[in-house]
């Protein structure tokens, strides 16, 4: 008999402790654990495990390597482990910049799956800060949020909180907050429950983490569909043409900066054979390589990628491009969808470019090299 886990994270202290207090006073036997990580970088992190009467234990752990990987690892995960015997529920209560993808991949280990089973995810949430962090440009460093030298912006941690999350739940403002803060939610993860007083349902079957990761990954995730909700606008872009490197870079400050977040998969002529991840939230932007398209690949090394992989290729699948494509939503309030489309419309190849072929456009100035090769290299 496996002992759930559920995962709280949330960069509004507030919304998360009184999440955390509401899944301990519905779930008696339950026990929440919390590492302070604000001195994380020197190997010291506190550590404190509580009931809904208050702190059971605290002690001071010092650790070999000072992260949040490190952490999970040397402390959490044996600490679960431990209690899950004499627990109905166990609560991790994470500190406020610590991504659930990285804990929640930690903890799936064979020694770890015997004992307890992951069954919740959920993102705790202030209603009257999530519509301004969220548009914030600010690194964590900068505003007390991160450890020192953390160079990860408020926004995109924020995003990938929320985003990853299998329940958000919404704390504090007024009725006017809440009824924004869910507009905005129901553009940045309309498929998540939210949640405002009742805590989320935390006791069921164990979540799959490959699962969870295809929800979020550019090549897997399922985006956004067009859609207005008063101010909050989410605009989608989607076209059949590979798009020109050097027109396309040109374009991408005033693409990020027309709105709030954006993300999705994309094609450049100057690899032909990669499918790429765009990644922008209040005002930075990040490309990642995510992988060959299928239809670069031979049909017989398809069975070594996951149903979710083929999936999201067949939807997109075209002859004779395959599943090569260009998906992008942006979402922010009151977007002019004409000028976005006629932004990307303008880095497309041109048909005389397409004729040309890969070859030729394999010659092409690629100013996203230095990013991009420097990924591959580390």
């Amino acid at each position: 008999m496996t002992t759930p886990v559920v995962l709280v994270a949330g960069l509004h202290p507030t919304a998360r402790t009184a999440t955390v207090h509401r899944l301990l006073a519905a779930h008696p036997g339950a026990v929440a654990v919390h590492h302070d990580l604000r001195e994380v970088s020197s190997g010291r992190v506190e550590r404190t495990v509580r009931d809904v009467s208050g702190v059971l234990d605290s002690a001071e752990v010092l650790l070999a390597h000072g992260c949040v990987t490190c952490t999970v690892r040397e402390d959490l995960l044996p600490e679960l482990i431990r209690r899950a015997g004499n627990a109905s529920l166990l609560i991790v209560d994470l500190w406020d910049s610590v991504e659930p993808r990285t804990v929640a991949e930690a903890l799936d280990t064979e020694e770890a799956s015997e004992v307890l089973r992951l069954t919740c995810v959920a993102t705790a949430l202030h209603t009257e800060h999530l519509p301004v962090d969220i548009a914030r440009g600010e690194r964590l460093s900068e505003t007390g949020q991160g450890a020192s030298g953390d160079r990860r912006y408020l926004a995109e941690v924020l995003a990938r909180q929320v985003e990853y999350a299998t329940a958000l739940v919404l704390h504090g403002g007024d009725e006017e907050d809440h009824e924004l803060s869910r507009a905005l939610l129901a553009h940045l993860a309309p498929a998540t429950p939210v949640f405002a007083a009742e805590p989320p349902y935390v006791t069921g079957p164990a979540l799959r983490t490959e699962v969870l990761a295809e929800r979020v990954d550019p090549a897997t995730a399922v985006l956004p569909c067009d859609a207005r909700d008063g101010e909050i606008t989410t605009v989608v872009w989607h076209r059949l043409r590979p798009l020109h490197p050097a027109r396309l870079f040109e374009a991408i400050d005033d693409l990020v900066t027309e709105s709030v977040r954006s993300r999705g998969r994309f094609w450049l002529a100057s690899r032909h054979e990669r499918l790429l991840g765009w990644d922008a939230v209040a005002g930075g932007m990040a490309v990642e390589d995510a992988g060959p398209w299928l239809a670069s690949l031979p049909e017989a090394a398809w069975d070594l990628v996951s149903p979710a992989r083929r999936a999201a290729a067949a939807l997109d699948w075209t002859d004779p491009l395959g599943d090569r494509v260009q998906h992008l939503v942006f979402i922010g309030p009151d977007l002019d969808r004409d000028r976005i489309h006629g932004l990307l419309d303008s880095c497309l190849l041109t048909p005389d470019e397409t004729v040309a072929g890969s070859s030729a456009w394999a010659r092409y100035d690629d100013p996203f090299a230095p990013l991009l090769d420097l990924e591959e290299i580390a």
